[in-house]
């Protein structure tokens, strides 16, 4: 029993594994929601996996089969679902439409269920209907196929993952991580989303989108980077930054300096930065006792009231709320 008298209930993650399956991907959020522990070490995530059939083996993408422990029934049991990439979903990739077993899995979800896909996991969302006048993610390589498989549903090509409340979607593979990542960050804060990226080795959080990572021509080695002006900037995240400063640590013309960053980075300069500020409130909104102002201050935005509209527009929260929500758990960290 806890100290309020109530029993400890891990929030449940059902993985849906469907035949084709890439085992990277199904691995994910076993690593990542199976770390994060409360104050008295429990954990806050209990993770199980399912087929649409009854227990058994699950044929993968690679030379070998898995063994699924739960049927569809663990769905009715989620807090959360999350769908994984399938190389062989049949109907749902060939005409956007689920089959009759896959269709009955997916009914025994709860309402208010909050339900994840990784890659083309999102076929599966999208032909149950659950992505219509809703904004998506997929692999980059995919998105124009699956956008006119659904054209009702508002593609984005250029991002790793999209939060849409109950309903959120990631681009391909890896993206997955940071997807789970950052519902994990939203379910907890920043300190404890933090320790799984540590433990798995992984940036907390990436910047840019799916753009740095369409091929292209390889740069030449010789012309320089922007990795310096944004390692300057991270250590003056307080002090006001222009756009000609950063350009100036690159002895770069602002122009270049601009197309060059976001190249490299997926995002504009002032979106970056914008992005460390938030980053650094919540960390010491989190993990401090400096007032608002004050960590207005350290985190560059001036103003309480900027802050406070950052803040709102990047997470949905106003930053006495977030401190409320987290702080806690982050000092217990």
């Amino acid at each position: 029993m806890t100290s309020s008298g109530r029993k400890h209930r891990p929030h449940r993650v059902v993985v849906l594994a469907l035949d084709g399956l890439l085992p990277f991907e199904l691995g994910i959020p076993h690593r990542i929601f199976g770390r994060p522990r409360d104050a008295d070490g429990r954990p806050l995530y209990e993770v199980v996996t399912c087929s649409v059939r009854p227990p058994g083996p699950v044929e993968t993408d690679a030379d070998f089969a898995i063994h699924v422990a739960h049927g569809p029934e663990a769905l009715a049991t989620a807090d959360t679902v999350i769908v994984p990439a399938s190389y062989e979903m049949g109907p749902v990739y060939d005409e956007g439409r689920l089959t009759g077993e896959l269709a009955a899995a997916l009914a025994l979800i709860r309402p208010g269920t909050r339900l994840a896909s990784i890659c083309t996991g999102v076929y599966v969302v999208a032909a149950a209907g659950l992505l219509d006048g809703r904004p998506a993610a997929t692999h980059w390589a995919d998105a124009d196929r699956f956008q006119r498989l659904f054209p009702k549903v508002r593609v984005d090509a250029d991002v790793l993952f999209i939060d849409d409340g109950d309903v959120l979607t990631s681009a391909g593979v890896a993206a997955g991580i940071d997807l789970c990542l950052h519902m994990v960050r939203g379910d907890h804060g920043t300190a404890v989303a933090n320790d799984v990226a540590r433990h798995t080795v992984v940036p907390p959080h990436r910047d840019g989108g799916q753009a740095q990572y369409i091929h292209r021509p390889v740069p030449d080695p010789q012309l320089a980077t922007t990795a310096a002006a944004r390692a300057w900037a991270l250590g003056r995240l307080h002090e006001p930054i222009q756009l000609r400063d950063m350009a100036e640590q690159e002895a770069m013309s602002v122009r270049t300096f601009t197309r060059r960053f976001r190249e490299e980075a997926g995002v504009s300069p002032g979106q970056w930065l914008t992005r460390q500020r938030v980053e650094r409130a919540r960390h010491l909104l989190e993990s401090t006792d400096l007032s608002v102002d004050q960590v207005a201050q350290e985190a560059g935005f001036g103003t309480a009231q900027s802050m406070r509209q950052h803040l709102q527009q990047a997470l949905g929260v106003t930053p006495t709320a977030y401190r409320r929500t987290f702080r806690t758990t982050a000092l217990r960290m």
